[in-house]
């Protein structure tokens, strides 16, 4: 096979294309997303996680009820996944409406790695 010099120049050009782009990437990185997460007790109702699902995560009554199932059985279920405020946002949310109703459910928040 014949190498035509013209082609290699324009590889090693695509090269330096690459780690150009390589190295502007973090500039145009998104914000990290954070994921939020709802913790099992002993405590808070069924029905009251399905609901709290529905409400500030506009799931419908089977997706909720699906993560709710998860939450139950495995200790922790991510709920969703969103910008830092937005994420905090829910939390802070969930946190109040759990503690009006007298309701030990905790929800967190981690950065989605």
């Amino acid at each position: 096979m014949h190498l035509d010099p013209h082609t290699m120049s324009d590889r090693s050009d695509d090269d330096n294309d690459t780690s150009l782009l390589t190295a502007t990437k973090p500039k145009t990185k998104r914000p990290p997303l954070y994921k939020v997460l709802l913790l099992n007790d002993d405590f808070t109702p069924m029905e009251f996680v399905v609901h709290v699902l529905e409400r500030f995560f506009g799931l419908n009554h089977a997706q909720a009820f699906e993560i709710m199932l998860t939450v139950h059985k495995k200790g922790l279920a991510v709920v969703g996944v969103f910008s830092h405020e937005i994420a905090e946002t829910k939390v802070a949310q969930v946190m109040d409406f759990a503690r009006r109703h007298q309701h030990p459910l905790q929800c967190t928040m981690e950065k989605e790695e």
